[in-house]
């Protein structure tokens, strides 16, 4: 003898009073939730991949200042150029190089920044390559 045969048979109670909720509904309750909010954000930062800062040497170093000095002088004319630059990532060590193409607004040696027609602005000492 089991220890539920008393009940077994039992029809399944359904209150009088409230209405029966559908499988759909009943399913929902149990539906998986977020116990710990912002986890899943977490855990996509951290595996967000960052890059590390590439080290000109002495010759690449030149050959872009070069460029800047003939951009300087040539600033005027609004040039076109491609400048790929490091841009530091605001949340976590590293960044990522980019890419903008445009025409040079203003080179200024003093505060070492160039600023683009679309008001880009880059710091001199971000940038890795510069094609004109």
């Amino acid at each position: 003898m089991g220890e539920y045969d008393d009940i077994i048979d039992h029809p399944h109670h359904q209150s009088k009073t409230r209405p029966h909720i559908s499988m759909l509904k009943r399913a929902a309750q149990f539906a998986p939730f977020s116990a710990l909010s912002g986890y899943d954000e977490a855990v996509e930062e951290t595996a967000r991949i960052t890059d590390h800062r590439m080290e000109l040497d002495d010759e690449e170093m030149a050959l872009l200042n070069d460029k800047l000095q003939y951009l300087s002088m040539t600033c005027t004319e609004h040039p076109r150029v491609s400048i790929t630059y490091f841009a530091n990532d605001t949340s976590k060590e590293g960044g990522s190089y980019e890419t903008v193409t445009g025409s040079i607004k203003k080179i200024d040696a003093v505060l070492h920044y160039v600023l683009m027609e679309d008001g880009t602005r880059i710091a001199i000492n971000d940038i890795y390559t510069i094609e004109l």
